[in-house]
């Protein structure tokens, strides 16, 4: 049975702390529905009712472009390997760029790595749990390396022209803001 909480509480922190995989969706208010699988050691909780997360460069970059548009961000845990368990946690977020004054301030919670693109900050507006009894056991056995050996083997350069042919716009069209400075995003 759910159940919900206004902010996370000390086991559900520990939970969180434990898992290598969770799931990010985020929506435009027209258009598609993104569902993204994240590991890498990439999610922190910042307090009972804060969160962030290290976006890393990838074919897309929805999440920022979504969370310009409106701010409602799902994050959701399951237990694979232990008493069942699924937590969601319902907010509002923002995505920090590099370029952002406020990115000095977090970055140092995650580890550096070259694809580092975007901090998303949450604020936590209702945490629940459910059951998770239909949630299949499944064994963790490790991170792939496919993501920072292809970010090596581009180099610092090769990230930012990625990141401004790839991650400028949402697949719906929407801006992401990921090169944009505070200037920019001043006149838009």
């Amino acid at each position: 049975m759910a159940k919900f909480y206004e902010e996370l509480t000390p086991q559900l922190q520990d939970f969180i702390a434990r898992q290598h995989l969770f799931f990010v969706a985020t929506a435009p208010v027209n258009g598609r529905i993104n569902l993204s699988p994240k590991g890498m050691d990439t999610f922190r909780v910042l307090d009972a009712g804060r969160a962030a997360f290290m976006n890393l460069t990838g074919s897309g970059n929805e999440t920022a472009a979504h969370l310009a548009e409106n701010g409602r961000i799902t994050i959701m845990f399951c237990s694979f390997d232990e008493k069942p368990l699924i937590l969601r946690l319902y907010g509002y977020g923002r995505a920090l760029h590099q370029h952002d004054a406020e990115w000095d301030k977090y970055v140092n919670l995650f580890p550096e790595k070259i694809g580092n693109r975007n901090i998303i900050l949450i604020d936590i507006k209702s945490v629940q749990t459910s059951c998770g009894f239909g949630v299949p056991f499944y064994e963790y056995q490790g991170d792939r390396d496919q993501l920072e050996k292809g970010d090596a083997r581009r180099g610092p350069d090769g990230i930012r022209q990625y990141w401004l042919e790839k991650n400028q716009v949402s697949i719906d069209g929407l801006p992401t803001n990921l090169l944009a400075t505070i200037e920019d995003r001043a006149v838009e």
